[in-house]
């Protein structure tokens, strides 16, 4: 019976480290907020933030965009500020570790961000990866880090979709080209 009991034992600690290694990986993508990719990437983020993406947040508050909240049978003058159901498409990594939690404890998390598109920069934003120290960095290392490196119609769809109170038909081509924020040649070689 001692071998058994061992097994099991030994069963219990693989599950419990398991979900200890699993912890840990989740906190190592955690979001770090425009502000950090701002440092580098300026122009991305002065393009970025004149999109509606940037300004998503605004619309969950009282009185704003009233027409079309009651179009969309929504009571124009509800806070939806915290809002469960908005927040995920309004807030950038809502529910995801290091992701927004509310207005007191991260306001620098609201509106779709970077890391909405491109994955949290909680890993690959580290000074071996993606810094102003290693400005050469590859592309290919930082995607096995949690970069997004190909971003696609999949990643669009999680908000851009028929649960959307105010979904309407989404092209992700005609999207694409828009694009939200400007294409800007990179400086170094990735």
């Amino acid at each position: 019976m001692k071998p058994i009991a061992q097994l099991v034992r030994a069963g219990a600690l693989a599950a419990l480290a398991a979900v200890a290694l699993s912890q840990t990986a989740g906190a190592e993508h955690a979001y770090v907020g425009v502000k950090k990719c701002k440092a580098c990437h300026l122009k991305e983020f002065t393009s970025w933030s004149e999109t509606k993406m940037s300004k998503v947040f605004e619309l969950l508050k009282p009185g704003v965009a009233a027409a079309a909240k009651t179009k969309a049978k929504l009571d124009p003058t509800k806070d939806y500020t915290k809002n469960a159901s908005c927040l995920p498409c309004h807030t950038t990594g809502y529910g995801k570790p290091g992701g927004f939690v509310d207005l007191a404890t991260t306001p620098d998390l609201v509106g779709v961000q970077c890391e909405m598109c491109h994955g949290p920069g909680g890993t690959y934003i580290q000074k071996e990866n993606m810094s102003l120290q290693n400005k050469e960095y590859k592309k290919a290392e930082l995607v096995k880090v949690g970069l997004v490196g190909q971003i696609g119609k999949d990643t669009c769809v999680n908000c851009h979709n028929s649960k959307s109170p105010f979904f309407k038909d989404f092209n992700f081509e005609e999207r694409k080209a828009k694009g939200t924020h400007e294409k800007i040649p990179l400086k170094y070689a990735h």
